[in-house]
């Protein structure tokens, strides 16, 4: 882990001496101030002891005016009543703080402007100006450094809260929900380091949040959590590491929705779509049947319903697993049924190693694949496979493709029929490949603390997965055809051997998966053979 803090550490200094270095002027009439606004000083003093006043004063050597307060302001302890702050929207040499709370006794309290404070001609921020105060007889000085970051995605988000709570008598697991922390900072937009300052000796529990609904406290639904298993203990010369991730939610159910006059649809939490099960309650005709599917790529199940004349349907959802029951009941509307549909995933030109794939939108009960011809542009039939996909609820199909070929793909009468015995008309798609010289190839070494099981992806810039390998033991990865671009890799040390990335969860105590991410771009050209060797840090 000291391996990985430092390389976090290396890579955020290397960035910001290259920012310094490489700023460009523009030239203008005259020198640019680039001078932050000063605190004179402040009534009462900064750092002052035995604090009971209810109002701050701090005096600035120039106009001054306050910049997304509400967003950037930390309150370490945090209050209960957010204080007022003035001037809003006015420039002064002076701002006014008023504390609402009862302050603690014998607590050293932190009021951290973040950025918020800029001067009122060029907007230079006075850069995390901070006001102490204890309400005790001395000011606490410990400090806590650390890292922050996302378990999944290469880049940490902005403005993470990061929460110390003292363990004491009426600390437990659960308090994280419950209350807010004893002392808190915020990464704010700038920065994944967190510094944590003015804290007294003790033993504490550290947490990251993206705090969505900033509140200080965890709501596992919403928020983001990072955690730290072993209890901090100040003082403490360690830098810690906090890698946050979101939670499978806990199994919650949303209101069925009417969505359509043949589909009602019923939205969950967590990962328990096979553990649901859907009963009507109301007495249906003989003639009704129903259907239940899962949606394709959301928490949803969809319960089809052959139409019928009825006011509302009562529905009974029972999870078996978690020994949950609930009723719901449903009104009819008049709207009009879901069709059968058959779209393509792929429009323009298809990769060589590329399926050519047709989603279907109602569920799928027959697919008659010898109604499927398939030609190139000369009218020779092309061989394939057609593979039905009933979770996806989609048609796949795989051929040999040729370069710069021009395919058509004819779908015949009666290829899907659907539940509710639809079936298709003929479909025409015109399916055509590129030149082998339009792609690279890529061909991946993997060094260092690799674990295997792994599994290996290839992303665009922003993380959207485009192409991956699962590999048991050590061997050089294959990336051909690929279209040019920018890729980066992304490989997931695959404890359980499940082949999907698996996410913490902070009451059982477990860290997310490991995922490492190449440190630089790997650019893609056409006609291209790129080696990349990527070296895991501990």
């Amino acid at each position: 882990m000291l391996r990985r803090l430092l390389a976090y550490l290396f890579l955020f200094f290397a960035v910001f001496s290259l920012f310094q270095c490489g700023r460009k002027g523009t030239p203008s009439g005259g020198i640019k101030d680039i001078i932050p606004p000063k605190l004179k000083y402040a009534e009462p003093p900064n750092l002052s002891v035995d604090f009971k006043a209810k109002k701050i004063r701090l005096y600035f050597d120039e106009y001054i005016k306050l910049n997304k307060i509400q967003e950037q302001l930390i309150v370490s302890p945090p209050l209960k009543y957010t204080p007022v702050i003035t001037p809003a929207g006015t420039a002064s040499k002076v701002i006014e703080i008023l504390i609402k709370d009862t302050l603690q006794e014998n607590t050293t309290y932190t009021i951290n402007f973040g950025q918020s404070i800029v001067d009122n001609n060029e907007g230079n921020p006075n850069s995390f100006l901070t006001y102490v105060f204890s309400t005790g007889s001395y000011i606490d000085s410990l400090s806590l450094k650390g890292v922050v970051e996302d378990a999944f995605n290469k880049k940490a988000e902005t403005f993470i809260s990061v929460m110390l709570y003292e363990i004491d008598s009426t600390y437990n697991d659960s308090t994280v929900y419950k209350r807010p922390p004893n002392y808190i900072t915020n990464t704010l937009d700038s920065t994944i380091l967190f510094d944590l300052n003015y804290l007294k000796k003790g033993k504490y529990a550290l947490f990251g949040l993206k705090d969505e609904g900033k509140n200080n406290m965890f709501d596992q639904q919403v928020d983001k959590i990072a955690f730290v298993k072993d209890t901090i203990v100040l003082p403490t010369d360690e830098i810690y590491l906090l890698t946050l991730f979101k939670e499978v939610s806990d199994y919650s159910l949303s209101v069925p929705k009417f969505e359509a006059k043949n589909k009602i649809s019923f939205g969950y939490q967590g990962d328990y779509s096979k553990d649901i099960v859907i009963n009507t309650l109301s007495k249906l005709p003989d003639s009704v049947k129903t259907k239940i599917t899962k949606e394709r790529d959301k928490d949803t199940l969809n319960y089809w319903i052959t139409p019928f004349t009825a006011d509302s349907l009562i529905f009974s959802v029972a999870n078996e697993k978690l020994s949950a029951l609930d009723t719901f009941v449903v009104k009819t509307r008049k709207i009009a049924a879901d069709s059968l549909v058959l779209q393509p995933r792929i429009s323009g030109a298809i990769g060589f190693e590329e399926l050519f794939t047709i989603d279907v939108n109602t569920p799928i009960v027959k697919a008659d694949t010898s109604k499927i011809q398939l030609m190139r542009k000369d009218s020779i039939p092309t061989k394939f496979i057609a593979k039905l996909d009933t979770i996806s609820n989609s048609l796949s199909i795989d051929f040999k493709k040729d370069e710069k070929e021009n395919y058509k793909l004819t779908v015949l009468p009666d290829l899907i029929e659907d539940f509710f015995g639809n079936k298709n008309d003929t479909i025409v798609y015109a399916i055509k490949t590129a030149g082998f010289e339009d792609f690279g190839n890529l061909e991946l070494v993997l060094n260092g603390s690799v674990t295997y099981p792994a599994i290996i992806q290839l992303t665009d810039e922003k993380g959207a997965l485009i192409r991956e390998q699962f590999a048991t033991e050590p061997a050089t990865f294959y990336f051909n055809y690929l279209r040019p671009s920018k890729y980066l890799i992304r490989v997931i040390s695959d404890t359980n051997g499940n082949k999907k990335w698996d996410t913490g969860n902070y009451l059982k105590k477990l860290q997310p998966e490991r995922v490492s991410h190449s440190p630089t771009v790997i650019e893609m050209r056409a006609n291209w053979k790129e080696k990349y060797t990527f070296t895991l840090l501990d």
